[in-house]
């Protein structure tokens, strides 16, 4: 019987550990934790967007990096496999806004218990607290083959194994045991590994507008990111204003298309607060709160345009005077009331941290990786799976498909 080591008890983890023991094969998880899926239990703000229940068009145009690598494991192992899979588990499933699936019971538990229910039906060995250390690697005429993992601690213990399935994820949320350990030992063996970068996280911005707005959410707006005048990134959603700067699912997503421009400098955000109106239908709409608060000032007259916490800030952007008679304000003014809501701009000056980013941007460079087995091209018996390969997607549960999918490919990727 083939022993398989796999280091990280994961989703990528979990998944190439179920699908290598149905192939009656003798897994051993190695996971640093306490518990397996320790970042999976946060996911979805631990309700877990486990995956996106669209078609594989849709699959595939949310994956950001090398998606063309990608074709193979998503059709493999599908989003609809890997809902089958949960509710076959006893861990039943539901379906919201944008596709996004989480288990019925809102509780990323249930879908860490079912995993781990699949991995002690199949006798799954999960060791608890035990770190590997590094690979073991040899060289037999001039090939490497991988041979177990030295397991950290004392006295180093070495595990034989005829396999190993790297899956330690990135760098995001270090807390729950992503150090980057996967990308080390992939350049000890040889591998390139691409920039790595916090995505899926805020943006920091300049001055304090973003921190005067703290605590305000906006929905239905629509946010472009401008690099001098070449455009980044369009898109309409949700979005928050913080302390720091700016958050909120649709410039979560933006961060992943912005990574890399922004460490060459600062960019810019314009925010369609009234997407749904053109700008003459906006003027006609202001003319017409104008005409109701006419002897009103004007810092009294948007309350039905915008939020209250807004108007301070659109008021001083627009450089009409707030104590101005509403009947005084020009249709000069009044322009450029429109082009504030149509375009409230704020310079964003850098991410947030792998602390807040949900996950890694970059990692082993995919070239180096059979897309249909996840093996590495230069290492025998090495497989590679999830986050720590260069692959990452918009937010919205395509990240954890990645990880599914990519898992389950190693896992039906050992050779016999």
């Amino acid at each position: 019987m083939e022993k398989i080591a796999v280091i990280g008890g994961g989703a990528a983890g979990m998944m190439a550990s179920i699908f290598a023991a149905r192939r009656g094969m003798e897994v051993h998880v190695y996971e640093k934790n306490e518990k397996t899926g320790k970042k999976l239990y946060i996911t979805g703000k631990g309700r877990c967007n486990l995956t996106n229940a669209c078609d594989m068009e849709e699959l595939l145009e949310s994956v950001k990096s090398n998606k063309k690598f990608l074709y193979s494991a998503f059709y493999g192992f599908t989003n609809q496999d890997m809902m089958d899979l949960l509710e076959e588990a006893g861990c039943p499933l539901k379906t919201e806004r944008g596709g996004r699936v989480f288990p019925v019971s809102d509780k990323s538990s249930d879908v860490i218990k079912a995993l781990s229910g699949l991995l002690r039906d199949l006798d799954v060995e999960v060791h608890l607290n035990q770190a590997a250390e590094e690979l073991i690697v040899e060289e037999e005429n001039g090939q490497k083959i991988c041979r177990g993992i030295r397991l950290s601690g004392r006295f180093g213990k070495e595990i034989g194994a005829d396999a190993v399935i790297v899956a330690t994820g990135g760098l995001s949320y270090p807390t729950t045991g992503s150090t980057g350990d996967g990308y080390e030992w992939a350049r000890q063996a040889g591998h390139q590994v691409a920039n790595l970068s916090p995505a899926l996280v805020p943006f920091e911005t300049e001055g304090t507008t973003a921190q005067s707005l703290q605590g305000l959410a906006l929905k239905n707006i629509e946010a472009i990111i401008k690099n001098g005048k070449k455009e980044l990134y369009r898109e309409f959603g949700e979005m928050l204003f913080t302390h720091f700067g700016v958050s909120g699912p649709v410039l979560l997503s933006a961060s992943s298309y912005c990574a890399k421009a922004i460490q060459k400098g600062p960019l810019t955000l314009l925010i369609d607060l009234k997407p749904a109106l053109s700008a003459e239908q906006l003027d006609d709409r202001i003319l017409r709160d104008f005409e109701e608060a006419k002897n009103k000032q004007f810092k009294n007259s948007l309350n039905h345009l915008l939020p209250a916490k807004m108007i301070p800030v659109v008021i001083e952007k627009s450089g009409i005077h707030p104590d101005k008679q509403v009947n005084e304000i020009t249709r000069q003014e009044r322009q450029r009331l429109v082009e504030t809501i149509k375009g409230f701009s704020l310079i964003l000056t850098g991410l947030r941290g792998y602390k807040e980013a949900i996950i890694t941007q970059g990692g082993i460079a995919v070239k180096e990786i059979n897309p249909s087995t996840m093996e590495s091209k230069l290492v025998n018996g090495l497989y590679f799976a999830g986050e720590v390969l260069d692959l990452d997607a918009v937010t919205g549960g395509y990240n954890l498909q990645i990880a599914w999918s990519t898992g389950w490919a190693a896992g039906m990727g050992i050779s016999d």
